[in-house]
This record gives C-alpha cells, sequence and structure tokens, in this order.
C-alpha cells in the first residue's frame, strides 16, 4: 500500500532508510512496518574503542601483540575447521573397513597431534591475552573519563541546536590530548596526567563554541557526572539538588527564607542525613541571627587556539551563497573560503551540506571554510543542518558583558574628528557621552530578564551611530538645543523603532528624560550613583574617565535596586539546575539507586493527581441557584471562572486517564502521552494543560497545589455568590474580567458612561485574614506582590525595597470605580499588574499608586505588581 492505493511488487524489492538523527522518532504505523537497526555508539562500546586508541599511543607493544594474538586464534580456528572437514570427508568417502585404509589412519593421527598442538597453544594464548588484557586495563580510567565526556557533549543539543559534535571530532581532540599530556614513567601517574589533560581539552573545544550562558551549565554537568561515576556524590542528594522539591503551603518561621525555600528545607529532613536540619535552622535564627548565603563559584576559563597554516600567501575569498564552483576551486588550491549569514540562505544549505562532506576525503592541506550565522531564536526556527555542524570548530562571538565593557564599545563608535566636528563642541560632547551612556543601559539592561525589558529587543551599534549623525544635523541647525525634538528622535524612532511594549516606550523615554535636558549643560548631572557627566576632554580622556570613574559594577548604574541583581542570579541559578537535571540520563542514577523505575514515578505522580482532583463543577446546578435578573457582574464572572475550571479538569483527567492505559500496554503510546509523561517525570506542567490553564511559572507539584487551591476558593465563592470578603485577585483566569466588573456594577448603580471611569487603588493597612465582609461599593483585593519596591505600611506609600526582599507581599487593596475627571494625578506612580514575573504579556491593569518619590524612580527602577512569585 502506497497512500490508500495497492501497488504491484517484486518480491525480491526492500527499501532501506538511513538516518544520521540519534534520536529519531517514527510513528507507530511506521515502525510496525520496518525493522529498525540502531548503529549508535553506547558508552561502553565507544570506552574499548577509545581503550584502543590510548594503548595504541601509549603501548603500541601491546595492542601490537593483542593483534597478532587476536590473528592467530583466529587461524586456529581456521585449521581446526579445515581438518574436521578434512577427516569427515575421509570418512564420508571411506568403503568397507576404514581401519585397513592406513592414509586415513595417519590422517587421523596427524589430526588428532595437529589438535592438541593447537590446544596448548591456544591454552598459551589465552594467559597471554589475560596478561595483555590486565595490563591494558591500567589504562581503562582515562578511556572511561573520554566516553564520559564524549556523551556529555552528544547531549548539549538539547539545550542548542547549534551544539552538535561528532565522533569523529571529538576523537581528534581525544588524541591531541594524548599527546599533550604529561609523560611519566609511573603508569598510575600518567593515567591521572591523561585524564586531567583529556578532561581539559575537551572542555576547552566544548566551551569556546558555547555561549557564555550555557558554559556554566555544561560546567556543572560534567562537574556531577564525573563525581557521580567516582561516586562522590550520592545520586539521591543531586536528584534534590535538581529538582529541588519542595513542599506547598508552608510558611517559612525564619526572616532570610522565603516560603518555598523553606518547603525545600522541610522535604530534605527527610533524609536521615539532614534529619533535624530544620530545627537547627529556627535554632540558630533565634539564638544569634545567623543568616544562610548562598555562594558562587565561577569558573573561567582563558583559552587561545588559532589554526597555524605556515603560509604567509594564503588567499581568502568571498562569494555569494549558491555559487560552489569556488568552493571546488579552494578544495583543489588551497583557498580559505568565507561564508557570511548562511542562516539566510535556508534552500542552499543542504548542498553545502553534501559539498563539504564531499570535501573531507580528498583536499588541499590548507583549504579552508569559515562560516558565520545567528543562532535561531527557537528549536522549532534552526535550520542549520547537523552535518554542516558536527564537522564544524565552532567559536561563539557574543557582545562584551557590563557596563565598562559596553560603555568604552559605544565610545569605540567614534574617534577624536568626531568629537571635533560640530561648531557647538561642548553641547556634542556631553550630550553624545550621555547618548553612549544610554546607549550602553539599554543594551546591558537585558540581562535583567522582565524587570529589565518586558520583551528583548535587537539595540545595535547602528542606533547609536545614526542618533549621533542626528544629534550633530539638529545642533548644526538650531541656534538653541532642541531637547524635545532630540528626545523624541531618540526614544520614538530611532531606539523606539525596535519597542513594541508601551510600558518599555515609557521606560526609555524615562531614561532620555533623566540623561538629556538642560541642566546638563549649566550645572551637574549624574549618569549614575557617583558617576558625573565628565567635562570636557578628548576622545582618549572620555575613554580614562569610563575606567577611573565609573563604580562598580551593580544594578544602580541602570537605576535598578541591588534585589534585581539578586533575582537575576537566582533565575539562572534555577534555570542552570532546570536545564541540568533534563541532561540527566534517564535510566540511571537516582532511579536505579532508590529502586524506583522512571515508569514508577510517573505512574505514581499520575495516580496522585488523578486522587485529588475534585469534581467538576455542576454548571446546570449553578447557573440554575441565581435568576438571570439577579445576576451581578461578580456572579458572571463567577460563572466564567468555574466554567474554565472544568474545561482545564476535563482536559487533566482525560489526557491522565489516557496516558494510564498507555503505561498497562492498552493503548500505543502516543508523542502527546510521550510529552506528558516526560513532563510529569520532570515536574513540568503538561503543553496540553498549560494552553487550557492561566500563566504560571511553578513547577508541576506546585502548580497542582496552587491549582487545589483555586478551586476551593471558586468552591467558596459558588456555593452562596457572595462577593469573598477579599477576592484573591491572582486566583482567577482572567483577573481583568473581574476589575472591569467592578466598574460594570458601579455604572449600573450610577448610571454613569462605562468608558468614561476608572479604578482608584487605595492601599489599606489590613491582611487578608483582618478583612470581615466586602465593602458597600467596590472589593477588597489580595494576594500580590511588588517588584522592585515595597508598600510602606506606615506612610501608605512606595518605599525603597528592603535588600533580599525580592517580591514583598502588599496588603489587601481596596478597589473602586469613580469617573475619570476625579482621578487624582499628583504624586502617582502609574504601577504597571502582571500576572507572573515574565511580565510582557501576562499584563493585567495599571494601579495608581501614591509616592513621595519622582514616578522616574519607579520606572527605572521597573516596579511592579505581580499576582503570582
Amino acid at each position: 500500500m502506497i497512500g490508500d492505493k495497492e501497488v504491484d511488487y517484486s518480491i525480491d524489492f526492500r527499501l532501506i532508510l538511513q538516518t544520521k538523527l540519534a534520536n529519531p522518532h517514527y510513528q507507530p504505523e511506521m515502525q510496525a512496518q520496518t525493522t529498525l537497526i540502531n548503529f549508535t555508539v553506547t558508552r561502553d562500546g565507544l570506552e574499548d574503542q577509545l581503550l584502543a586508541d590510548v594503548v595504541i599511543k601509549e603501548r603500541p607493544d601491546l595492542e601490537k601483540l593483542k593483534s597478532d594474538l587476536t590473528r592467530q586464534q583466529n587461524q586456529f580456528k581456521i585449521s581446526l575447521k579445515e581438518l574436521e572437514d578434512n577427516l569427515l570427508a575421509r570418512l564420508s568417502a571411506a568403503e568397507g573397513n576404514f581401519l585397513g585404509d592406513y592414509e586415513l589412519v595417519e590422517n587421523l593421527e596427524k589430526t588428532k597431534r595437529t589438535a592438541a598442538e593447537i590446544e596448548v597453544q591456544a591454552e598459551q594464548s589465552k594467559r597471554t591475552e589475560i596478561d595483555i588484557n590486565t595490563a591494558r586495563e591500567l589504562y581503562r580510567p582515562a578511556a572511561t573519563r573520554a566516553s564520559l565526556m564524549y556523551f556529555i557533549l552528544n547531549d548539549l543539543n538539547t539545550i542548542n541546536p547549534m551544539y552538535q559534535f561528532s565522533l569523529k571530532a571529538f576523537k581528534v581532540v581525544f588524541e591531541n590530548a594524548i599527546d599533550k599530556s604529561d609523560k611519566s614513567d609511573d603508569i598510575k601517574t600518567r593515567v591521572l596526567n591523561l585524564i586531567d589533560c583529556i578532561t581539559f581539552c575537551v572542555f576547552i573545544y566544548t566551551a569556546r563554541g558555547l555561549f557564555e550562558r550555557d558554559k556554566i551549565t555544561f560546567t556543572a554537568q560534567m562537574t556531577f557526572q564525573i563525581l557521580l561515576m567516582s561516586k562522590d556524590i550520592d545520586p539521591i542528594e543531586l536528584d534534590f539538588l535538581l529538582r529541588f522539591p519542595s513542599l506547598p503551603n508552608i510558611i517559612s518561621p525564619v526572616d532570610f527564607m522565603n516560603n518555598h525555600s523553606w518547603g525545600g528545607i522541610k522535604a530534605l529532613v527527610n533524609m536521615e542525613e539532614f534529619r533535624n536540619l530544620d530545627r537547627d535552622i529556627e535554632g540558630s535564627a533565634q539564638k544569634d541571627g545567623r543568616r544562610m548565603e548562598e555562594q558562587e563559584f565561577i569558573t573561567e576559563t582563558v583559552y587561545d587556539e588559532s589554526p597555524q597554516t605556515g603560509q604567509d600567501d594564503l588567499c581568502c575569498q568571498r562569494f555569494c551563497p549558491g555559487e560552489t564552483r569556488n568552493l571546488d576551486l579552494a578544495v583543489k588550491d588551497g583557498h580559505w573560503v568565507i561564508l557570511q549569514n548562511i542562516h539566510l540562505v535556508e534552500r542552499w544549505l543542504p548542498v553545502l551540506e553534501k559539498k563539504l562532506e564531499s570535501y573531507t576525503d580528498e583536499c588541499h592541506a590548507i583549504y579552508r571554510v569559515y562560516i558565520s550565522a545567528e543562532p535561531a531564536p527557537t528549536v522549532q526556527s534552526h535550520i542549520i543542518p547537523q552535518g554542516i555542524l558536527e564537522i564544524s570548530i565552532k567559536i561563539t562571538n557574543e557582545p562584551p558583558t557590563g557596563m565598562v565593557a559596553n560603555l568604552h564599545q559605544a565610545l569605540d563608535n567614534f574617534d577624536q574628528e568626531t568629537l571635533e566636528m560640530c561648531a557647538k563642541e561642548n553641547e556634542f560632547k556631553s550630550i553624545l557621552f550621555s547618548l553612549c551612556y544610554f546607549h550602553a543601559v539599554v543594551s546591558e539592561r537585558r540581562k535583567f530578564g522582565p524587570q529589565g525589558w518586558n520583551r528583548i529587543y535587537p539595540f545595535n551599534t547602528g542606533d547609536l551611530t545614526i542618533s549621533a549623525m542626528v544629534l550633530y544635523n539638529y545642533l548644526e541647525a538650531n541656534t538653541k538645543v532642541p531637547w524635545e525634538d532630540l528626545r523624541y528622535l531618540f526614544g520614538e524612532i530611532m531606539y523606539g523603532g525596535h519597542i513594541t511594549d508601551d510600558w518599555d516606550r515609557r521606560l526609555v523615554k524615562t531614561y532620555l528624560e533623566v540623561y538629556m535636558h538642560s541642566d546638563m549643560l549649566d550645572g551637574e548631572l549624574y549618569l549614575a550613583p557617583g558617576f558625573p557627566l565628565p567635562p570636557n576632554s578628548d576622545y582618549k580622556g572620555y575613554h580614562n574617565y569610563v575606567d577611573e570613574c565609573l563604580p562598580t559594577e551593580s544594578p544602580y548604574l541602570y537605576g535598578l535596586h541591588p534585589n534585581a541583581e539578586i533575582e537575576f542570579l537566582t533565575t539562572t541559578s534555577e534555570n542552570l539546575f532546570k536545564t541540568v537535571f533534563e541532561m540527566q540520563p534517564r535510566d540511571v542514577g537516582t532511579a536505579g539507586a532508590t529502586g524506583t523505575s522512571r515508569e514508577d514515578k510517573i505512574k505514581g505522580t499520575l495516580d496522585d493527581i488523578i486522587e485529588k482532583l475534585p469534581d467538576e463543577f455542576n454548571m446546570l446546578d449553578l447557573m440554575g441557584r441565581v435568576p438571570v435578573e439577579e445576576r451581578t457582574p461578580y456572579v458572571v464572572v463567577a460563572f466564567q471562572e468555574c466554567e474554565r475550571m472544568n474545561i482545564l479538569s476535563a482536559e487533566i483527567r482525560r489526557s491522565l486517564k489516557e496516558l494510564d492505559l498507555g503505561l498497562k500496554g492498552e493503548l500505543t503510546i502516543s508523542a502527546d502521552m510521550e510529552d506528558l509523561s516526560n513532563s510529569l517525570f520532570l515536574d513540568q506542567v503538561p503543553f496540553s494543560w498549560h494552553g487550557k490553564a492561566y500563566p504560571s511559572l511553578y513547577g508541576l507539584a506546585a502548580w497542582y497545589a496552587d491549582l487545589l487551591q483555586r478551586i476551593k476558593e471558586l468552591e467558596t465563592w459558588s456555593s452562596d455568590f457572595i462577593l469573598p470578603a477579599a477576592v484573591w485577585l491572582g486566583g482567577l483566569f482572567n483577573p481583568q474580567s473581574f476589575l472591569t466588573a467592578i466598574m460594570q456594577q458601579m455604572a449600573r448603580k450610577n448610571e454613569w458612561p462605562l468608558d468614561r471611569m476608572t479604578l482608584q487603588c487605595d492601599v489599606t493597612k489590613k491582611s487578608r485574614e483582618d478583612m470581615a465582609g466586602p465593602p458597600r461599593e467596590g472589593a477588597y483585593v489580595h494576594g500580590l506582590f511588588m517588584e522592585g519596591a515595597r508598600w510602606d505600611i506606615q506612610t501608605g506609600m512606595i518605599n525603597e525595597a528592603r535588600l533580599k526582599e525580592l517580591a514583598p507581599p502588599v496588603p489587601v487593596i481596596f478597589i473602586r470605580a469613580i469617573p475619570v475627571d476625579r482621578m487624582e494625578t499628583r504624586n502617582i506612580y502609574e504601577c504597571p499588574v502582571y500576572k507572573t514575573k515574565t511580565r510582557g504579556p501576562t499584563y493585567v491593569w495599571t494601579f495608581n499608586l501614591k509616592s513621595k518619590e519622582k514616578s522616574s524612580k519607579w520606572i527605572l527602577g521597573g516596579v511592579a505588581l505581580l499576582l503570582q512569585v
């Protein structure tokens, strides 16, 4: 059958399909009709190959002896087989009494003697082989380490599809490491030297092709796997470190640990080695107020490897992709070829892959191909063929990090001639330096994640250089500095042209208002605390000023609170452990150590979720309780929330029951079921659930505990449809609908036009437990957190955040609807409200909060309210 048609075919027809993919996924129908043969190298098989390579270099006599011995043993087997065949042939051809056949008897005796001699030689060969293997085994630790390193490299493509490495290239690095390692007559010392050099060389070879954010992940994975192999760490404890199974609904009794961290401590005390740890922490905190600090271990590797050709007159050619004649010429004559931005020519890449593969066998000794490409933003959009990546030596090129490097790089786009080209030299230099500082800030601020920018923007040096030319033209054409025009051009067109989020646009506008105004020419302008605008100087003087006067790298340079760096480092470490956990082998480690298989863990999680999942809401019964004419906007919101919860609950129950049947063998495991099982094992919210749920950054365990709490809140609300004393705003699927309902309720009551109304937010001094009932108009809401600042209950205003309080809770907020013309506009900060820390698409509303500081302070600080942390 081809499709839905029957096709005649010969019984000799065979179809053989081959793929280079390491872990291809085929449809069940294809697997049922084919025989799959896996030629993928295994860790043990590679270890034996590498052991032979080590012994060939270290003890070529041993390897030659083993090879000769193998050939000799094979020859023995062949000789015995020939003798047996010859004897059987004579016996079958003999007639009558074969004892009278003297030739046959002599041949029998000869066969017997030869067999005895071969047996003696075979026994001697076996003893020799044992001695050889014993000597070879001394080098096995080096081969074991090398095999481990290769499989760590092989798993890096799960981080980024650009990280592809071939076994052939790895063996070249491996052999070079053997040659570079320190020599020693003592075998144990020599093996240790081999292990160290192999590990270092592979690390250097790999690290230079990784992005900075992934180097620490590679280092951590390499360290953990080496320690696991040497049994220096407990697999169960490593699994706990990577999973961090925090117990939900736990209140921290100490001020230096949040509830999530304390939940992890309570889970950790179940291990015998950490029993009573929670009591020790509480006791230490009460006695002397000790603080637990995180230590950051940073490994920096410096390397310098440049290709040496020994030629001074090499020809370097550029040509358009699609033109392969120059490639053929370069292979023949030994030229260097540069292919730039190959990610832009997707259709030509398969042709290039085949060309490069064909050149690997026969090419000129000094022939080189240099390829540049940008990494794809997502795995789905990755287009560079695996074959090209595997045979390439990869080197990453990233922009500098830190304000010092970014500010120097911004200044490097100009020279002394640029500084002197404007007639208004003083104004031009001052504004240009502020512009360079602004460019460095907006470029580097992205490292702080969503608190820095809601979205990532491709700001580049072109924005800076064009802005400098605009500055020059406007200063030359005007007698006075047109501040408003310059800020508009820079913020709305040059840099603002990249921006798609209104809050990010407000941030850029505020930066320019702070860095560029008329007072900067008359008085002293501080671009950051302790960093005033430099006096009039030359090009070299500005560079020296940056080196000498710019404060140490800190969030203050960007207008952010130091907590932003703590949040950045915390997020980095969480992503690190999450990625390393996903890279762990699925069939070894903790599962094997605890005697619990992967399937058992998945089944246990599945059963636990189904057991705790409440029944769906009976919508017919709920709607029947409230007549249509009595359904207020609040009741409508409650109905909508119950319906959304039913959809999510039904999907959870359906998918889990389907997977349960698959695990029992009653259904074929589909791709969706496989994804679901992986999510359950990795403590991730399954994709099919996430699409019908609400934005959340929790792992599966915390997410499900949060879901049950939301259902409980809905059950309480829907029991009588009386507005709760304080509504958990973050517990709603659609908090915007509830906030809109507040305005609708007031509009109906007072007959006000809805489009001329707004919400007034008054932060109370009470917590949820203090609320006795709902207000007569509007609603009380709780469950909000403030990031970037804190709410000062004493003053009733936004205040500077306390160190290490990353997202302190906000008291209950009283929200009511008022006409737009009654809205207070003085001493107000327009604070965006988001569902999660990812901000951006999770925007909910804008709350006007009281502030004695200028709003620019909180805008630059990225202050926002969050519904979930």
